[in-house]
């Protein structure tokens, strides 16, 4: 795969790292492997990288990850918002769909047990009509555990 392959494959991780306030120190294909390095403002957030990697591609066979964690960074909006209420918000996070996602997915993705899809329908009844139909791009409201 080339570059813009790499890219597109790894998308929405692309685009978590820049939602998120994650630094990148390097961006680049290197051996058929998507390369990406840098820096996120928390643990939480790099751990939010992660799993977004692993929700593209488990094996993450054609990716090479270095995330650090850099305190010093800014926050993103939303993180430091919780954080200065005492922890987590309740009203819980955003999601954006990925081709490929189902809340089933998600729900295993953010509570470890895809039985618990519904809790996200239930959430975002306002935008879903059904817990089968969902869309590459739809912003969806996570509530908390």
């Amino acid at each position: 795969m080339d570059f813009e392959q790499l890219k597109t494959k790894y998308s929405s991780v692309l685009d978590l790292i820049k939602q998120k306030g994650v630094v990148l120190s390097h961006l680049h294909a290197q051996d058929n492997k998507l390369v990406v390095q840098g820096a996120a403002p928390s643990e939480a957030i790099k751990n939010d990288v992660w799993n977004a990697i692993k929700a593209v591609d488990p094996s993450y066979s054609d990716l090479s990850a270095d995330i650090s964690v850099d305190s010093s960074l800014p926050q993103p909006a939303a993180a430091s918002a919780a954080a200065a209420s005492g922890g987590s918000s309740s009203a819980g996070q955003t999601y954006t769909v990925a081709p490929g996602d189902s809340l089933s997915k998600i729900a295993k993705q953010f509570y470890g047990n895809a039985n618990d899809y519904m809790r996200i329908f239930e959430a975002n009844k306002d935008k879903l009509s059904d817990p089968n139909v969902i869309k590459p791009g739809q912003q969806l409201t996570i509530p908390p555990k």
